[in-house]
């Protein structure tokens, strides 16, 4: 009977908790459409037991309205560190994408994490592409709900010659195509040149009046920092470099690429 009460004081406090950090995030007259509706308990319970600062109980809240994530998927999306991926990958943006899409936020990662196509190693971009559409729906959790899939080795014509994008996407949100080219070894700088070219192809014979310029992610296995720096300094286009894990993040490493990127930049930690 003492342990059942612990464990209902327990709830209670936890309760609690949620009950006032939320609070805090909105006005009361706007109660009834705050996440303490939104979310079942299991969900705010899972976040609150995960989550270490109020920053990232209020995104996994926000993400979990926005993506509709079952408790299941919630508990996947805390252990692959979404948090920290989006804000790293917010902090990093290309100025090319903030032109483009003034006011973005959250839509990328830095990293991607494909652990559930059970890859081998090493393994082909033939592999790597074929897993990623036979696992689709779990792809797309990773990407973001608002992610449409568009097509395989999307054919776009230049000159005389056809090119084939490895997967196109269209973002609900954003209003644009998202073209990924994949690529099983590290990052070169070569690799930006020919995306480049299919952003052009999409922008001039793909894209609908009323949409926004077409967006590229080149998804590599490894990348160098610094040559990433010097290859996106003058690259027009709005694209992004990332890279794809096939096993969990070690999540202290996140947080400590996180802490020193915010603090190379002068901001305190998100």
């Amino acid at each position: 009977m003492s342990t059942l009460l612990t464990q209902l004081q327990s709830i209670e406090n936890q309760q609690n908790i949620i009950v006032s950090t939320v609070l805090t995030q909105f006005k009361l007259s706007d109660i009834r459409k705050t996440a303490l509706t939104k979310l079942s308990w299991s969900h705010h319970l899972t976040i609150m037991s995960r989550c270490k600062s109020e920053e990232e109980r209020i995104f996994y809240i926000n993400q979990s309205i926005k993506e509709s994530y079952s408790v299941r998927e919630l508990d996947r999306q805390v252990s692959s560190s979404l948090f920290e991926r989006v804000m790293i990958g917010n902090a990093k943006l290309p100025a090319s994408i903030k032109e483009t899409h003034p006011g973005i936020i959250n839509v990328f990662r830095d990293t991607y994490i494909v652990d559930f196509l059970n890859l081998p190693e090493p393994h082909s971009e033939t592999e790597l592409k074929k897993g990623l559409i036979s696992q689709m729906k779990k792809f797309i959790l990773e990407l973001g709900k608002d992610f449409l899939f568009a097509g395989e080795e999307y054919r776009v014509q230049v000159g005389y010659r056809d090119f084939f994008i490895d997967l196109l996407f269209y973002h609900r949100g954003l209003q644009c195509l998202v073209a990924i080219e994949l690529k099983t070894d590290r990052f070169e700088p070569e690799y930006l040149g020919k995306l480049n070219l299919y952003l052009e192809a999409l922008d001039r014979d793909v894209k609908k009046e009323n949409e926004k310029p077409s967006i590229g992610i080149l998804l590599c296995k490894d990348r160098d920092a610094e040559l990433v720096e010097y290859a996106l300094s003058r690259n027009l286009s709005p694209t992004l470099i990332a890279e794809y894990n096939t096993w969990l993040p070690d999540k202290k490493i996140l947080q400590q690429k996180l802490h020193e990127l915010f603090e190379n930049d002068g901001i305190k930690d998100a």
